[in-house]
């Protein structure tokens, strides 16, 4: 045992890491539909609107809403030309809104100000809306092959066992960016770009890492200790703030519901909700939730409620629900979407919750009266 260890540490200083790396991928790389393999060449608009899908959502989750994007807006120009509306109902499901209105905005700016063709450098990338660092990274090294250091949070995982790095997220960021530096090659960024993000989501994984097939395990500095599982080291987590509100649900008596559009700015901006009461850290107030769609008395709560978990906070929310009698029962911020129509308008994931609990609760009885009311 102890030849072999030697021997392999002697092959290893004779062949550089990024080498051993891209030669695992070369063999192993995940075919992605983002993803182009040789003879094909990257485009720099599909490699866009992956990194910007991809972040803080799974690649499984991404994959159907690639395609879909890619169908309907099979250009940058495309995109620039459809309406923000169009966008966002198509975004639906991939949360993160503020995504889908940066992407909309970006694709405007590169047919405005780049004449629909993308920078290829990430100082230039990075003046283009919703484009920070890791993606202005990303697109360079693999839509344009520039060495660029690209760091999500497979690549600090990978790094953070590779170095047996002590010291906890977010506060080793920095540190685990430069490792990533020193390993980055000036020859096919691009494919080494994805073949550490490859090895950190197939082999150096979280749970149980497949240490025993990684290209890296002998230059690991966590697995020569025997507790890879143990990086990175993690801040405690900070409870999630809760919220509530009442949601008003307005049902027509042809099944459509009554949605109003929230700002543009700010959480889920842009898209369609239930009227509800702000969503605030206590007991939402009843007689404030009356006020909401004032030409409506006979609201009726329903039983239990619908939780929803944001980012920073999670929302609980009850449920109130009436039949519409009259065009004075709305406001004037508003519109009836018919459930047929839903799926292809701009409603958010925690809409679609409050709409399915309000109507499921119309459907199988009549809940109470609020107290106080007709």
């Amino acid at each position: 045992m102890p030849r072999r260890t030697t021997a392999a540490l002697a092959v290893h200083a004779n062949v550089s890491a990024s080498d051993e790396l891209l030669a695992w991928y070369d063999r192993h790389a995940r075919v992605l539909p983002w993803r182009a393999r040789p003879p094909q060449r990257p485009d720099p608009y599909a490699v866009w609107l992956s990194e910007v899908m991809l972040q803080q959502t799974t690649v499984a989750a991404v994959g159907p809403y690639f395609r879909d994007f890619l169908a309907r807006w099979p250009t940058v120009r495309d995109l620039a030309e459809a309406t923000l509306d169009d966008v966002l109902s198509a975004w639906a499901g991939l949360g993160y809104y503020a995504r889908a209105r940066n992407l909309h905005r970006c694709a405007q700016t590169v047919v405005e100000r780049h004449g629909g063709v993308f920078p290829d450098n990430e100082e230039a990338l990075q003046e283009l809306p919703g484009i920070g660092g890791y993606t202005a990274a990303a697109i360079a090294a693999i839509a344009f092959g520039r060495r660029a250091v690209v760091v999500d949070g497979n690549v600090e995982r990978v790094m953070a066992r590779m170095h047996a790095v002590g010291e906890a997220l977010p506060a080793a960021k920095a540190r685990l960016g430069e490792a990533a530096d020193s390993l980055t090659p000036e020859d096919r960024a691009g494919d080494y770009a994805q073949a550490v993000m490859d090895l950190g989501a197939t082999v150096c994984i979280p749970r149980a890492p497949r240490c025993v097939i990684c290209p890296w395990t002998a230059r690991c500095a966590a697995r020569r200790r025997g507790d890879p599982e143990a990086f990175p080291v993690k801040a405690p987590k900070k409870e999630r703030p809760r919220r509530q509100a009442i949601a008003l649900l307005l049902v027509r008596d042809d099944g459509a519901v009554w949605l109003r559009r929230r700002p543009e700015k700010g959480l889920l901006g842009g898209m369609l909700e239930v009227p509800s009461t702000p969503w605030i850290g206590a007991d939402p107030d009843p007689d404030l939730a009356c006020t909401v769609l004032p030409g409506v008395t006979d609201w009726k709560p329903t039983q239990g409620g619908v939780g929803h978990v944001f980012t920073h906070f999670q929302l609980e929310v009850k449920v109130w629900v009436a039949h519409a009698r009259s065009v004075e029962s709305t406001d004037n911020h508003g519109m009836w979407i018919t459930l047929e129509k839903l799926g292809s308008s701009a409603v958010p994931s925690v809409t679609r919750k409050m709409i399915e609990h309000g109507l499921a609760s119309l459907a199988s009885s009549a809940p109470r009266s609020v107290a106080g009311n007709p």
